[in-house]
């Protein structure tokens, strides 16, 4: 090796001022007034509303007009926006060529963050400082991901595209264009309320990854898109789709505690089960359960329930004293599941509902932005020798 005058010692960085909190867990990010929630208390409100009460007497149109414009619409409002929401469902032919190109084999969130990322190209108004530009762009992507989730499903099980409807619900037109026929009201019903239901939660990871894309100033179809991206994970959106297929692996009330007794011994992570802020039971959840013993009582039994309140049942018993119970993810695909829908949509469909609020922390992180930028607290060395790499071992 050559000669060269040695460097310093490696040293490691100095103490920061700063202290490092794992995840950013508790550090405020945002000042807000779209979402509250207690976790003590088990409280969760859009703009102030409970969500009990939207999800009793709203509908999923009007809930995203108050998260979106900061208030309940006065009825001509409310009609434009429902309006304006059922003529923008269908999408360009080239976006249905894009979902055909797709895998069969591919997850549809993978399919709708692709889509959506796509559909801003035919849309040059995207302006985010002009207000039209901002309401165009927030009722296509909300009107348009249904179609797409849809679209992408149906040929990928190779059936052909159905067109929306302009004369159905939000809701109800999403079932349509799965199944080709008209919902059942009541069916349609539940339907809006898990949209209801999902469509906002606060600062979550898929929350935080859009208002980062939204304080660079990109476009909302690029934001959503990001966000998308963040909620395909099993720690977040992926859960509900988990915890189906728990409950079928257990399949009989009876073997939910052996199943269960087991994860907690090792351990191990019981999927829809915790919260990082409910240290209650999710009021999400609460209204999940009961919309699940309604839909089943007026169909007819379904083992899956029974073996979701048996698991609820014996997590109670060795957790509840530690505050941990179900969360939105552990009825939902109950839910999803006695409407005859695949556990391949159920992560889909908490997407298209969460856009609503997405665009709402988008609308409000143009107020005042001021790009994220992170610091980080660096661990490695410093002034290391650089070896020619013949010379390297």
């Amino acid at each position: 090796m050559s000669e060269r005058t040695a460097p310093p010692p490696a040293t490691s960085s100095p103490t920061p001022a700063i202290p490092y909190v794992p995840g950013l867990d508790g550090v405020p990010a945002a000042k807000s007034s779209i979402c509250f929630i207690d976790g003590d208390q088990g409280i969760l409100e859009y703009r102030g509303y409970p969500i009990e009460a939207l999800a009793e007497s709203s509908t999923f149109e009007e809930t995203s007009y108050l998260l979106l414009w900061g208030k309940l619409p006065a009825r001509a409002d409310l009609d434009k926006f429902t309006r304006d929401m059922a003529t923008n469902r269908d999408v360009r032919f080239r976006l249905i060529d894009l979902l055909k190109c797709l895998p069969d084999t591919g997850h549809p969130m993978e399919a709708l963050q692709a889509s959506i990322a796509a559909l801003g190209m035919f849309y040059p108004d995207r302006d985010v400082d002009k207000p039209e530009d901002r309401y165009n762009s927030a009722v296509r992507i909300i009107a348009k991901a249904t179609t797409l989730v849809a679209a992408y499903y149906r040929l990928s099980t190779g059936r052909d595209y159905i067109p929306p409807k302009d004369d159905l619900s939000h809701a109800a037109n999403f079932l349509y264009m799965l199944t080709g026929e008209d919902p059942e009201p009541d069916v349609a019903r539940v339907m809006d309320i898990c949209f209801i239901l999902h469509a906002e939660h606060s600062m979550n990871a898929s929350t935080f990854a859009g208002r980062v894309t939204a304080s660079t100033l990109a476009d909302p179809y690029t934001v959503v898109s990001s966000a998308i991206g963040a909620l395909t994970g099993p720690l977040h959106g992926g859960a509900n789709e988990q915890v189906i297929h728990m409950l079928q692996r257990i399949g009989e009330a009876e073997k939910a505690r052996p199943y269960i007794e087991d994860l907690i011994a090792r351990k191990q992570k019981i999927m829809g089960i915790g919260h990082r802020i409910y240290r209650v039971k999710d009021p999400r959840a609460l209204v999940l359960q009961k919309l699940a013993s309604q839909m089943i009582a007026k169909r007819g039994g379904d083992p899956l329930l029974v073996v979701a309140q048996e698991v609820e049942k014996v997590v109670a018993e060795h957790l509840g004293a530690k505050r941990i119970y179900p969360n939105v993810d552990f009825y939902s695909g109950v839910v999803y599941t006695a409407m005859g829908l695949p556990p391949a949509l159920f992560t889909p469909m908490f997407a298209v509902a969460r856009i609503s609020g997405w665009l709402a922390h988008w609308i409000e992180q143009l107020q005042g932005n001021r790009i994220y930028r992170p610091d980080q607290i660096y661990t490695g060395t410093h002034n290391e020798p650089y070896v020619p790499v013949e010379e390297r071992v």
